[in-house]
């Protein structure tokens, strides 16, 4: 089929419209590596997560040239332009670097077992399904990931976020039990709703607990003990309705980085 303008039936004039099969698919678009694989002779097929395109892939030429390298390692945040003949098709990123994060991840080894937990989790993600709101979430922890005080809680908070992006969110706001909005300690782990203290005292073996900075937002940041709590609450509930459902276990560097992270703990 050749590629040429349709014409006016009546008049024989050019209408400018050309054959939409042929159309050229095209983007930019801000997002961060969630990693590469060779590709050819020099190329690269790079995983990204952008934030108004979703989970994409697409070829990068030259990618594994002295200059390309550095800027394409995980945890990187890049500017991208996206092109392919038609959109189902892997297509070409030209990239340019934006923020890089990458050597001072890689220098804690905490850091680089969160990265890998976070690009496992967002793996979750169905290819080319925006979720904007997430992607900035993902970016703000990136941002804070090498730091052991504050990065566990930003990590959790983002485990939150994940589970409600897939319809599965957490109730913390009142008491399953009473409404109250105050004492919330417990989850249920059948319903993902809070518990106060008391009607869930009795029960107390036998639902999760609920660290105050997973409810409410702190100055100060969690211990070692509300960190763990916050992991294993939030590991439940992504096996139970991500994880599981997909014959997949929680990463092993998610219990690496709680490890190195200081929280300890059951997770």
């Amino acid at each position: 089929m050749v590629n040429e303008p349709s014409r006016d039936r009546l008049t024989g004039r050019r209408l400018g419209i050309r054959c939409p099969l042929l159309r050229r698919m095209n983007w930019s678009d801000r997002a961060f590596v969630l990693g590469c694989r060779p590709f050819g002779e020099s190329g690269v097929i790079l995983e990204a997560m952008t934030r108004e395109h979703g989970r994409h892939l697409g070829l990068v030429h030259g990618g594994r040239s002295r200059r390309s390298r550095p800027v394409l390692q995980a945890g990187n945040s890049i500017a991208v332009a996206w092109r392919a003949r038609l959109d189902d098709q892997l297509g070409t990123f030209t990239v340019e670097e934006e923020v890089s994060r990458a050597g001072r991840l890689i220098a804690r080894p905490a850091a680089l077992l969160g990265l890998a937990t976070l690009a496992s989790h967002l793996r979750l993600l169905a290819e080319r399904d925006p979720h904007p709101h997430l992607f900035d979430a993902a970016e703000s922890l990136l941002d804070r990931l090498d730091d052991a005080e504050v990065g566990p809680g930003l990590f959790a908070l983002f485990e939150l976020a994940l589970l409600a992006e897939f319809g599965f969110g957490l109730d913390l706001a009142s008491c399953a039990a009473t409404g109250t909005t105050e004492d919330l300690i417990y989850v249920s782990p059948r319903t993902g709703r809070a518990v106060s203290r008391m009607p869930g005292e009795p029960y107390h073996d036998r639902l999760l607990p609920l660290p105050r900075f997973l409810r409410e937002a702190t100055d100060v940041a969690p211990d070692a003990g509300e960190i763990a709590a916050g992991f294993r609450l939030t590991g439940f509930f992504l096996t139970e309705h991500l994880y599981a459902p997909r014959d997949l276990s929680l990463p092993d560097e998610r219990a690496r980085y709680l490890g190195l992270s200081g929280s300890g703990g059951a997770v």
